[in-house]
């Protein structure tokens, strides 16, 4: 495989099409050869550029020449299509302190959001750092009980980024994950495995709390919305829509689940929320130049999207929407858990969800396997060698935990491999985990080390959950021995 400024500058043929000569450069790498291409993002070390056929390519900032290293440290990207082409609106008179005003937070400039920095964005609106990958980015937070946007309360805020730049942002309000969650105000009033007329009751009344709250907050200013079917395959529905200078605002009521505002381009927004599908080439070669060998036998993808979970039990739709994003598959948790008949307060049946998921996934042309048994390294190798995460299903308990924290740090900056093993021999004759039945739970293995016996596997618990290790019997131990893997 080549490396991808290789097959960058391999693609040099196809650059003379399309493309209005104007928004060409020309960029030569550090081995002498040239292309012509134009930049559209910026995103810490890394540089997108796309050629004149569309396709875009992300590249370490160090693989151009001095001149052009230069260029881009005072470079600006070129707008984003989607950010010049939108209908012009009656509300597009209104500046933006007049929309932050319903928004009730400065969320809105001159400026909009799909030609701003998104670190921009999330830092006037105090909302934290998620995720960051070399072409992605990703900002969630969950507010405080007393914080307000269009007027009701969110439980969650999401921003997502591509190339640095905001593509979309999504919004949570009244839910059934959130609002009987750990940090829900009816945390103690419902039994997740039981029926609850009573919690479905404070369900509905505060989803229609919100729903009445938002659309008066919005239409105040922005008028009545339209009505317009949105989406794809399972995910689509009917919302209420507003438009302002290039924004859609969309406000989506599922009943008995959730109510959410997602904020897309007008141009998005027309095309009923569809998107384009990314070819198979261009997704197996990022795929397998996320592979990292490292010196002491580890083998670990990288680049895989975090997605925090928050105070709720929702470890499988969160693990399912990192699983699809890596692979370029447009997901929510929140939307993904309607597909697992989600319990009040999280609890979501992983077979249930991933196999409701399976024809989504494949309409956007990934492959979807899934197999049962005992691990065996050679089958986990086949698809971590092709850059795909598996996902596992285990009994995640407080004693397995405190074992993979334990491992991982004494681990760290490992490079003698056979002092490693003997000290794994020393203790896995002391190891015995108990398989605890209530405590389901999903992760995605990223890595095996052939060596040393062992797995790397990422919870969707935040950036400090990222990278673990233990052992193959060890992880036997409290395996559900399930495994799901979302490729091409």
């Amino acid at each position: 495989m080549k490396h991808p400024t290789c097959l960058f500058f391999a693609l040099v043929a196809f650059s003379g099409i399309a493309m209005a000569q104007a928004e060409l450069r020309t960029f030569t790498n550090t081995q002498g050869k040239s292309i012509q291409a134009r930049l559209v993002g910026l995103n810490g070390a890394n540089v997108t550029i796309e050629m004149a056929n569309g396709q875009k390519f992300t590249l370490p900032i160090t693989s151009f020449s001095a001149a052009d290293q230069q260029y881009l440290k005072t470079a600006t990207p070129a707008a984003a299509p989607s950010a010049a082409k939108f209908k012009p609106s009656p509300n597009d008179k209104l500046e933006p302190t007049a929309v932050n005003e319903l928004a009730g937070q400065p969320l809105f400039s001159d400026a909009m959001l799909w030609q701003t920095k998104a670190e921009d964005v999330a830092g006037r609106l105090e909302w934290k750092k998620e995720s960051e990958t070399k072409a992605s980015s990703s900002y969630r937070s969950y507010p405080k009980d007393d914080y307000r946007l269009f007027g009701a309360r969110p439980f969650s805020v999401a921003m997502y980024a591509s190339d640095g730049m905001v593509t979309n942002i999504s919004l949570v309000y009244a839910n059934k994950g959130d609002l009987f969650g750990a940090n829900g105000e009816n945390n103690n009033r419902v039994d997740r495995d039981k029926p609850n007329p009573q919690a479905i009751g404070i369900l509905n009344s505060a989803m229609k709390k919100d729903v009445e709250t938002i659309k008066a907050t919005l239409s105040a200013k922005l008028g009545e919305p339209q009505k317009q079917r949105f989406g794809e395959g399972e995910g689509r529905d009917t919302m209420l829509r507003w438009d302002w200078r290039g924004h859609s605002i969309l406000l989506r009521e599922q009943e008995g689940e959730y109510v959410g505002v997602e904020i897309v381009t007008g141009e998005f927004a027309d095309a009923g929320g569809k998107v384009k599908m990314t070819g198979d080439k261009v997704i197996r070669d990022r795929a397998v130049a996320n592979v990292l060998k490292r010196p002491n036998g580890d083998v670990v993808i990288d680049d895989i999207p975090m997605v925090d979970q928050g105070p709720k039990g929702y470890c499988v739709p969160a693990t399912a929407e990192r699983a699809m994003r890596y692979l370029s598959v447009p997901a929510d948790m929140y939307v993904l858990a309607m597909a697992g008949n989600t319990n009040l307060g999280g609890g979501t049946s992983v077979q249930m969800l991933l196999e409701g998921v399976r024809s989504d996934i494949r309409r956007k042309g990934r492959s979807f396997d899934s197999w049962q048994g005992e691990f065996k390294l050679k089958e986990l190798q086949k698809y971590i060698d092709k850059g795909l995460p598996i996902i596992w299903a285990l009994y995640s308990t407080d004693e397995f935990n405190e074992l993979a924290n334990k491992r991982t740090k004494d681990r760290q900056g490992m490079v003698e491999v056979n002092a490693w093993k003997a000290k794994l021999a020393e203790t896995m004759g002391q190891t015995s985990l108990r398989a605890d039945k209530t405590q389901g739970h999903v992760v995605l293995i990223i890595g095996y080390n052939k060596e040393t016996n062992e797995i790397a596997f990422s919870d969707s618990w935040g950036e400090r959950y990222k990278e673990r290790w233990i052992t193959i019997p060890e992880a036997e131990m409290i395996s559900q021995q399930e495994y799901w893997v979302v490729g091409f």
